[in-house]
This record gives C-alpha cells, sequence and structure tokens, in this order.
C-alpha cells in the first residue's frame, strides 16, 4: 500500500529538520494543553451499515481495515460477545461496499480478534489479544499470536508461540499489525498500565523472523503504556498510539522520536490515508479517564504532515459508565470512515455530509 513507503537517507535528515518545528510552532506538542473538542464534524453517522446473518449480532469489535480494492471492509469481531474463546462463529469478515457479506472465516481460531491489517498483496493479518479481563479467560495454550491469511481464509504464517510469552518470547496481549514496503512486520505488544507490564514494538522480516524490539514500559523517552495504534504516513515514518499516555510518538525506521503529539488524546487506533490525512480513535478520555477527563471520545480528524486537528467526530454517549466510541479506524478510497466498538458492540460508518 502507497502509505509504507520507506524514508531513509538524506531525505529523511531534509524531513527530521522539518517535522519537529511544524507542530511546535501551532503549539500542539504540549501534553498541559488545552483540549481539543470543538473542531467541526462534517460527517453523518450510518448505523447497522453492514449486515450480518439473520440471527447473528455484533460482538465487541476493535479490528476493522480496507480490503486491496479500497472499498471492501474487513472485520474481526468477538463472536458477539467480548471473546470467541467458546464460539463456533466465525470472526473475520468481509463486506462489499454495500455492506453485504461475501467472506468469513477463522472459526475455532482466534480468542480475541483485536487488530487486523490488510498487506499490499492482499493478505489479512489478525491480531489475538486475549486481552479480555479475566471474563472469557483463555483455555491454557492458546491465544497471545498473529495469523496471516490469504483474502480466502487459508492460514500463510502464524507468528508468537501458542498461550505467548514474554521478555524474549512474544507475544503477551499483542495490539495491533502493520507491514512496511519492504515487507516488514511491525506488532505493538502490550495492554496493561500495571506497573512492569510489557509495553514495546517488535520487528519481523517478511519470513517471520525477529530483527529487534523498542521500548519499555513507562512515562518517560522511549517508553510505552499500551501502544495500541500503529500506521505509517507516505514517507515511512511510523506513528504510534501510546493509549496508556495520551499521546502520539513519531519515530523513523530506526527508532528515532520525531515529534510527540497530545492534540490527538488518548489513541485507540490510528488510520492515515494516501494523502497523509490522519484519522484518530480516542476511546480512553472523558468518564472512563479522569486525567483525560475533559476530553471528549470520539475520532479526530487532521494532517499527518503538520498534526493539525481540522474536524471531530464526538462519541454520542458522553459519559458511559465504561469504554466507548470507536477503538479501531478505518477509512475507504471513497472517504467514508469506519468505526470498530468495543463497549457499544457495533461497527458505524460516517459519510461526509452533503
Amino acid at each position: 500500500m502507497r502509505r509504507f513507503a520507506i524514508f531513509a537517507g538524506s531525505a529523511l535528515a531534509a524531513f527530521v529538520a522539518l517535522a519537529i518545528p511544524a507542530s511546535r510552532a501551532a503549539g500542539q506538542s504540549d501534553p498541559s494543553m488545552p483540549p481539543v473538542n470543538d473542531r467541526p464534524n462534517p460527517f453523518r453517522t450510518v448505523e447497522g451499515w453492514a449486515k450480518l446473518p439473520e440471527g447473528r449480532t455484533w460482538g465487541s469489535t476493535s479490528a476493522v481495515a480496507i480490503d486491496k480494492d479500497g472499498r471492501s471492509i474487513w472485520v474481526a469481531e468477538r463472536c458477539g460477545v467480548n471473546s470467541c474463546a467458546a464460539s463456533s462463529l466465525p470472526s473475520v469478515l468481509k463486506f462489499d461496499e454495500r455492506g453485504t457479506l461475501v467472506t468469513a472465516f477463522g472459526a475455532g481460531m482466534i480468542l480475541s480478534p483485536h487488530g487486523i491489517h490488510v498487506d499490499r498483496d492482499g493478505n489479512i493479518w489478525v491480531v489475538d489479544c486475549t486481552c479480555t479481563g479475566g471474563r472469557t479467560p483463555a483455555p491454557p495454550g492458546k491465544g497471545h499470536q498473529i495469523y496471516k491469511f490469504s483474502p480466502t481464509g487459508t492460514l500463510l504464517m502464524t507468528l508468537g508461540a501458542p498461550g505467548g510469552g514474554r521478555d524474549s518470547a512474544f507475544f503477551w496481549q499483542p495490539n495491533t499489525v502493520i507491514t512496511a514496503r519492504n515487507g516488514d512486520i511491525y506488532v505493538a505488544e502490550g495492554h496493561s498500565s500495571r506497573e512492569g507490564s510489557n509495553a514495546r514494538i517488535l520487528v519481523f522480516d517478511a519470513q517471520g523472523k525477529l530483527k529487534r524490539t523498542w521500548g519499555s514500559f513507562g512515562k518517560g523517552d522511549g517508553q510505552l503504556d499500551q501502544p495500541h495504534a500503529l500506521a505509517m504516513d507516505s514517507r515511512g515514518r511510523l506513528f504510534i498510539g501510546d493509549r496508556g499516555n495520551s499521546r502520539i510518538l513519531i519515530v523513523d525506521e530506526q527508532f528515532r522520536v520525531l515529534d510527540t503529539w497530545y492534540q490527538f488524546s488518548s489513541p485507540s487506533g490510528i488510520w492515515i490515508d494516501a494523502r497523509d490525512s490522519i484519522y484518530v480513535a480516542d476511546s480512553e478520555s472523558g468518564s472512563v479517564n479522569p486525567p483525560h477527563g475533559a476530553w471528549k471520545r470520539g475520532i479526530r480528524i487532521g494532517s499527518a504532515r503538520t498534526g493539525v486537528v481540522t474536524a471531530f467526530i464526538p462519541d454520542p454517549e458522553p459519559n458511559p459508565p465504561t469504554t466507548s466510541s470507536a477503538e479501531g479506524v478505518a477509512v475507504d478510497a471513497a472517504g467514508n470512515i469506519y468505526g470498530a466498538e468495543v463497549g457499544q458492540k457495533a461497527l458505524k460508518r460516517y459519510e461526509r455530509r452533503k
């Protein structure tokens, strides 16, 4: 996909010189900045756009992506509830541009689908976080893995050991996966904010061999707290949604931090389109996050080049008792936005108002 271009050499050095002053000049790199809640909402909400088979209802979902064709939508949902551990339903679903279900697979394989990604060849990557808070415990020796499927559901690769692992083993509660133009695989791992939790980015080559890891749990430089989202812009910069720290870290391919953005609040999901527009889903501010209680949940839209926030789709439930609004976000070639919701158990589509 075009947004995964690798950016290196003298071009990188030139861009680094420009990137940091651009956002700071706009006053957007301050963790104590006032909430960005007042941007216009140029979209209307379409509920029930994706049609499930008769008798099936949506479960929690944070996983939504756009097919290689730019029109079809892939979703991984948690089998009508918040875990597929006791279900025989297929959890990976493909809908065409009209919302009609055309493909489904993954039954009995994925316990808690959390992230989904479509690579340049049209293959489907699904993250099994196994992070449902113990409400439905994972069977021993299962979960905490990442699966690569063909578009028809053939399993092509599995990353991680069944049941997971920490430190030199992997994974433990992976959140999301993306691939770069050269085939490298990036995984964000760590879904807990408890002291000592794992929180890192792992990079694999195209064959699944670990190349490096970066990051540790904490609040400081080079540290992460629930790295929940990954995206790349047209220059190959990696955007890390450091959700527990309510910031986005922008790094180069050597993980040098180029900038830190706070204006998108607590990022659960990030999507960057071919024009470098950025869409950030914040499901964790407001009533469920007292330190960020003044920030509203929703999807903030802006520029991945400058960091300026230009639009905001607010969560329609201002004070829910648990996580709400979209966690996963994706945008099709026509500019329609899709929000995958855990708390509300839904996939919503947002169309630009006419």
